[in-house]
């Protein structure tokens, strides 16, 4: 059964900066080749971080200057708020992007799997402590509940992504039209844009399909253009669909919306199954 079509094929070279909109990629085990190739590590925290502790990477932009293949991840260039271009290869960029956060942070590409150190979380014990922290990264307010996070991979109570990547859980997020469309009837006086979340894979949903249309495919296995892939769990949001980029306001109603009337979701994380090329255009079809 055909479900939607893709309309929109996005890779982000740097975790939680924006990034660029694509004809055609080859998706793989590991999602899009180049995707959230680099991230920043906190250094005063030693941990991998992004736009829930760095609302500012969102207001940066990073293209690839060569595209990426099977090797070592390709250099990104990155234009600064100020309209400044800076390299991921200078070590000059890591300055310049702790003198905007504020903070001492380092950029990093994708390092392996035995790296353990590099992408260990640092989690205080002590569960008041722990509920505090969990609030700040999800921007969840006092009286809002935390997001249930027992689908997630086990490994990530223990490092910040799934070892090997600097993904937040899955290598590919799907998000519907159908889905934005929903929100923005909840919520009018705000812009419920697909770039405040971040998406691989933009559908149009096929007529008939729910407003929450991807909640349904979790558990199942579809094709994607010449991929396979299996929809794994809704994709919790944060903090950072609230924030300003480009032309888009910061806007705390926006995730208001979602913590309570869309069970903190939008939009379904997917693994990958079986390799293959994926085009604008292609059907979405469930197995």
């Amino acid at each position: 059964m055909i479900v939607g079509r893709v309309t929109e094929i996005w890779r982000y070279p740097v975790k939680s900066m924006a990034g660029g909109r694509l004809p055609d990629c080859r998706v793989t085990e590991r999602g899009i080749p180049g995707d959230r190739g680099w991230a920043l590590r906190d250094e005063e925290a030693r941990e991998i971080r992004g736009g829930k502790k760095f609302p500012a990477l969102l207001r940066c932009k990073a293209r690839y200057v060569d595209e990426p293949g099977d090797g070592a991840t390709p250099t990104a260039e990155i234009t600064l708020p100020d309209g400044t271009r800076v390299y991921s290869d200078d070590p000059e960029t890591s300055r310049r992007l702790s003198a905007l956060l504020g903070a001492p942070v380092t950029l990093w590409p994708i390092r392996p799997p035995d790296d353990l150190e590099h992408y260990r979380r640092r989690l205080p014990g002590d569960p008041a402590a722990l509920d505090r922290v969990l609030r700040e990264m999800f921007g969840r307010l006092p009286d809002e509940p935390l997001p249930d996070l027992t689908a997630f991979p086990r490994e990530l109570i223990e490092f910040t992504s799934p070892r090997g990547t600097y993904f937040d859980a899955f290598p590919l997020h799907l998000l519907t039209d159908a889905w934005l469309d929903d929100l923005a009837r909840t919520n009018p006086g705000a812009r419920f844009d697909r770039r405040r979340f971040r998406p691989n894979l933009l559908i149009a949903a096929e007529p008939g399909q729910s407003g929450k249309a991807e909640l349904a495919w979790c558990g199942r296995e579809a094709r994607v253009g010449e991929a396979r892939i299996k929809l794994e769990i809704p994709v919790v949001r944060c903090s950072m669909t609230t924030q300003p980029q480009d032309d888009l306001p910061k806007d705390p109603s926006v995730l208001r919306t979602i913590v309570r009337a869309s069970a903190q979701n939008v939009g379904v994380y997917a693994s990958v199954l079986e390799s293959g090329a994926v085009r604008v255009g292609d059907p979405i079809e469930l197995s």
